[in-house]
């Protein structure tokens, strides 16, 4: 009988003739007793296992923590080491741009200097002839003081101003500022231009007028192409493109010097504009083609190659067109080649005008027409 029935019936019953009577009842109640015992039992082994397993899971969801901690800090630091190596490969990238364009301009130096030279020359030869001019109408106007103090005078100052010819010399004079101020404004444009164009750049992004952009590349290189090519502009109205400006004239005049240079005699650039749709977005199209040797198959899957050129040494680093491909790029845009030896070669530019960040910046943004 289980210890606590027994101490129960002692307690309560004593030595009562009615627990003969109860037998069966307390045969059932001990037997309920040592049940609920047996189950308790169950319960606290249960309890113990389940006990013991939270305790070995939880240790093993430390561990996991611990180690997730530590890759993730593994993770932020080797993200950190990314953005250093990025930021200096982005200033390497940025330097070789500026290096290269610099190359550029010195390879255009001659050529750029020449077209200052000229109007300098003009402008300088006209200073002279209207020097002239000044010392004549000096020499017509004290002709004239001596004629008003003396009346003996009068005939010497109508002679000097019949020798002076003033109806030509005024006519001339006229002629000789306006060329002059011509030239002198031909040379504030190309200083200006090469100004912008070798201006380190930064990084700045604005809405730009690709025109204005392509006109002040053409300048620049003017003298490198004006006796090989007849340039042949064909601007459509476009949209301003929020881009780099700076970058894109590099590509530019990346592709109208190698134009030139593909003309072995006298030949034709023909320059094109125009808005397109690829991929159901609209894109700006900038087409430069030439009437040169073209390039050979075997070559065309080089050309954008770093360091890869059929220049001779020293006229050409093989970067020109290898950075212009990583502007592009870096635009979201493409730049394609098409060409046939002996017919010309055809550089398209494509770049995106889907800026959805930067849609607001500007209420305005449509180009000239030339």
């Amino acid at each position: 009988m289980h210890p606590l029935l027994e101490q129960q019936i002692r307690e309560h019953w004593g030595d009562s003739p009615m627990l003969g009577k109860m037998r069966r009842l307390i045969e059932v109640i001990d037997h309920t007793y040592d049940s609920k015992e047996q189950s308790q039992r169950r319960i606290e082994n249960s309890l113990a296992e389940l006990s013991m397993e939270l305790t070995e899971r939880n240790g093993v969801l430390q561990r996991e923590l611990a180690i997730r901690s530590a890759a993730e800090e593994q993770l932020q630091r080797e993200k950190a080491e990314q953005k250093k190596l990025i930021s200096r490969l982005e200033e390497t990238h940025n330097k070789l741009l500026q290096s290269e364009k610099m190359a550029s301009i010195g390879q255009l130096a001659a050529g750029v200097a020449h077209e200052i030279n000229n109007p300098i020359g003009f402008v300088n030869s006209n200073l002279s002839s209207l020097k002239g001019y000044v010392d004549d109408l000096l020499a017509v106007i004290e002709s004239l003081r001596q004629a008003l103090d003396d009346p003996n005078q009068k005939e010497n100052a109508t002679k000097k101003l019949q020798e002076a010819d003033l109806d030509y010399l005024s006519e001339d004079v006229l002629a000789l500022l306006n060329e002059s101020q011509d030239g002198i404004q031909r040379v504030r444009r190309i200083v200006q231009d090469l100004k912008d164009f070798s201006h380190v750049d930064q990084g700045e992004w604005g809405w730009t007028d690709l025109h204005r952009g392509l006109d002040s590349t053409l300048n620049i290189v003017n003298n490198e192409i004006k006796y090989k090519a007849t340039v042949h502009k064909q601007y459509s109205e476009i949209p301003q493109l929020f881009c780099q400006a700076s970058q894109l004239n590099q590509v530019f005049m990346n592709l109208l010097v190698n134009a030139a240079h593909a003309i072995e005699e006298r030949g034709d650039i023909f320059l094109s504009t125009q808005t397109l749709s690829l991929f159901d977005k609209p894109w700006i199209s900038v087409e430069i083609r030439d009437t040169g040797k073209g390039i050979p198959e075997e070559n065309l899957n080089r050309i954008f190659d770093p360091f890869f050129t059929t220049k001779p040494v020293g006229q050409g680093t093989g970067l020109g067109l290898s950075l212009s491909y990583g502007i592009v790029q870096k635009h979201r845009g493409r730049i394609e080649v098409e060409s046939e030896l002996d017919v010309g070669t055809t550089f398209r530019v494509l770049l995106p005008l889907e800026t959805p960040a930067v849609e607001s910046l500007s209420p305005n943004r449509t180009g000239g027409k030339e």
